[in-house]
């Protein structure tokens, strides 16, 4: 099915909802044009700098991480209920031994304004070109978080991605 322009801003809640039910699914590739896709259950978005941003938090040890500072950007893919399997794998695995795509039967389709892919079989795509990044400060994080997030000391890298484009399956409406 076609996907349609969208305003990023009226898929929120479903963008929300996704995080917290099994997680979304960030597309990258590496200079090849291999596609890897990596589950994030943990994100933020809206205004900051007057632009429209995404911050996704990916950690050092993972291959995604590579990708997107190679690249500078990732899309966002938010997959329906029946691709729960395909998460679960992609947050399990890595690309770099695993090809996910391939092993969960996901077809990645060029980006429509960067250089990474995005999902087919996604209901939702996010577009984000990243404007800055940072690293989690283990000295001003609360101890709790601490424990409970970081027990190898493993601390995320937070990207700051504007939102370059958004669009959804025809048929697929805000809530």
């Amino acid at each position: 099915m076609p996907k349609v322009d969208v305003d990023f801003r009226d898929y929120y809640r479903q963008l929300s909802d996704g995080l917290q039910s099994g997680g979304l699914l960030l597309a990258s590739q590496d200079a090849s044009g291999r596609a890897n896709c990596m589950t994030i259950g943990w994100a933020f978005m809206g205004p900051a700098w007057g632009r429209l941003i995404f911050v996704a938090l990916v950690r050092p040890s993972r291959y995604t991480y590579e990708l997107v500072e190679a690249s500078g950007d990732f899309t966002v893919n938010l997959m329906p209920r029946s691709h729960a399997g395909a998460l679960s794998f992609c947050g399990t695995y890595s690309g770099r031994q695993h090809d996910k795509f391939a092993e969960q039967g996901l077809t990645a389709v060029a980006g429509r304004r960067v250089s990474s892919p995005s999902i087919e079989q996604a209901l939702l795509v996010v577009e984000c070109r990243v404007v800055d990044r940072t690293d989690l400060n283990p000295a001003t994080l609360d101890t709790s978080i601490k424990t409970a997030s970081y027990p190898k000391g493993d601390y995320h890298r937070l990207y700051f991605g504007e939102v370059v484009a958004a669009y959804a399956e025809e048929d697929y409406r805000p809530l």
